[in-house]
């Protein structure tokens, strides 16, 4: 069982820039693929960077691609998402998540991944 707990989150200008955490612990981090998904109010939660745990690779939803990265490192236990050049449209509750590997799945999905953090709330204002 793998228990996440985000951090990081906060308000700040359009433009500007933070850095989320998402500590685990519980299980073996290496193991893991791991994601960053967000929620506006209103709106369905929605895929935002993913990483594997073999490899490292890294996929992003295109709203993001160029201004966020997603990284971790499995000796901390961590993993991060930079965001620069916030927009408005960023601000939502944003939550990391963590799932074994599985053949077949859909891992942009948010109902592949079962552990979840309980969300940090980022807000851009304009």
């Amino acid at each position: 069982q793998v228990q996440l707990a985000e951090s990081g989150g906060g308000l700040v200008q359009a433009g500007g820039s933070l850095r989320l955490s998402c500590a685990a612990s519980g299980g073996t981090f290496s193991a893991y693929n791991l994601g960053w998904f967000r929620q506006a109010p209103g709106k369905e939660r929605e895929f935002v960077a993913r990483i594997s745990w073999f490899g490292g690779r890294t996929y992003y939803a295109d709203s993001v691609k160029g201004r966020f990265t997603i990284s971790r490192d499995n000796a901390k236990n961590t993993l991060y998402l930079q965001m620069n050049s916030l927009k408005p449209e960023d601000t939502a509750v944003y939550y990391c998540a963590a799932c074994r590997n599985k053949i077949g799945v859909d891992y942009y999905t948010p109902e592949t991944y079962d552990y979840w953090g309980q969300g940090t709330q980022v807000t851009v204002s304009s």
